[in-house]
């Protein structure tokens, strides 16, 4: 691997890392360039680098399904040590239908979060808004785990479960459940910025302007979640309780 320590990094070199990180990624080992300790980059360069990823995938067919945001919640900040926001990418290729089976081996260690969601109409306003399930590749392989880690790694975003389209457009929440078997994690805080859907778009919108990128209509955001990420493993069952009423459910096998 080569050594960025010293100079600005190159368009050649975010090409041929993010081949290799695309490759990684398939194969069940996720950033495997940050396991190099004189490998360093900076936010600006991990934003690219992930973009570069998300252009290999669509490239190859896949579709950008939307955007999220992460590591803003309390119980994040205390986990990892670090303090977004960030923004990751959605892929259509990663959406999973509530009530799925997810086969556990198809992630490298495999977590899962509960947050709000909401898609977008044209010129950028919200339309629907839901609870999801987010999937995580829970690998951090820095020295010290860092924001460009998790930028470079798609803010370690592994897919999204989704509820039906029969669940109702959600208009008013107190609270959001995550359980796991009979472990259940709860919290108030439903918008972690700004305490309002528009809070975690007008971040977004700003963020993906800084890179030539927007958000468009049909696009799904996931707004971040004061709760914390949850390992689970081959035998679980994971749901989500809006004001305690279950509103998606997957299983892992």
């Amino acid at each position: 691997m080569k050594n960025f320590l010293t100079r600005k990094l190159l368009p050649d070199d975010i090409d041929l890392l993010a081949r290799q990180q695309l490759h990684d990624y398939k194969n069940r080992r996720p950033g495997n360039c940050f396991a190099d300790p004189e490998f360093e980059m900076d936010i600006q360069s991990a934003y690219k680098l992930q973009d570069a990823v998300a252009k290999l995938r669509q490239e190859e067919g896949d579709t950008v399904a939307g955007y999220k945001i992460g590591c803003i919640g309390g119980d994040i900040k205390t986990q990892f040590g670090i303090e977004g926001p960030v923004r990751g990418t959605l892929f259509l290729s990663e959406l999973f239908r509530d009530g799925e089976g997810l086969n556990s081996e198809s992630f490298a260690n495999l977590a899962v979060e509960a947050e709000m969601a909401f898609s977008l109409l044209d010129g950028g306003q919200i339309d629907r808004i839901f609870p999801v399930i987010e999937l995580h590749n829970l690998v951090f392989r820095g020295f010290k785990k860092s924001l460009p880690e998790l930028i470079a790694n798609n803010c370690i975003n592994a897919g999204v479960v989704v509820p039906t389209n029969e669940v109702e457009n959600v208009t008013e929440a107190s609270e959001i459940t995550l359980q796991i078997n009979e472990q259940r994690y709860s919290t108030n805080e439903i918008w972690p910025i700004n305490n309002t859907p528009n809070g975690s778009l007008g971040w977004l919108q700003k963020n993906l302007k800084s890179y030539a990128l927007s958000a468009k209509s049909g696009h799904m955001v996931l707004a971040g979640t004061s709760l914390g990420l949850y390992p689970v493993k081959a035998g679980d069952t994971v749901t989500v309780f809006l004001n305690g009423k279950a509103m998606v459910k997957c299983n892992v096998h």
